[in-house]
């Protein structure tokens, strides 16, 4: 299983699109520093082949409140903390950043 961590856009679609097809069931995607714009509810085409019950989506607490953004994620994402962060750091085997 690994944490997939994101920290660009949601115009920056080649990333996306590279990370997505790397995905295995089990993996987990973090959204990070302005990726966070991507767990608004008009960028989940991105995410519409991805079955909740096999890849969790989360988003980074202090990203969102950064943004303004409580209240207008997803319901697919959830807010993550720093401890939550670490949390789900250690649950994977690895870890792979797409900066």
């Amino acid at each position: 299983m690994t944490l997939h961590v994101i920290n660009k856009t949601p115009q920056n679609k080649s990333l996306y699109l590279n990370m997505l097809n790397g995905l295995s069931s089990g993996d987990a995607i973090l959204l990070i520093e302005d990726a966070v714009y991507s767990a608004l509810e008009a960028h989940q085409s991105l995410f519409k082949a991805l079955s909740p019950d096999d890849i969790q989506l989360s988003a980074l607490e202090a990203d969102i409140q950064a943004r303004g953004l409580e209240d207008k994620l997803s319901p697919r994402f959830s807010s993550v903390n720093d401890q939550g962060f670490v949390k789900l750091s250690c649950e994977h085997d690895k870890i792979v950043s797409w900066y």
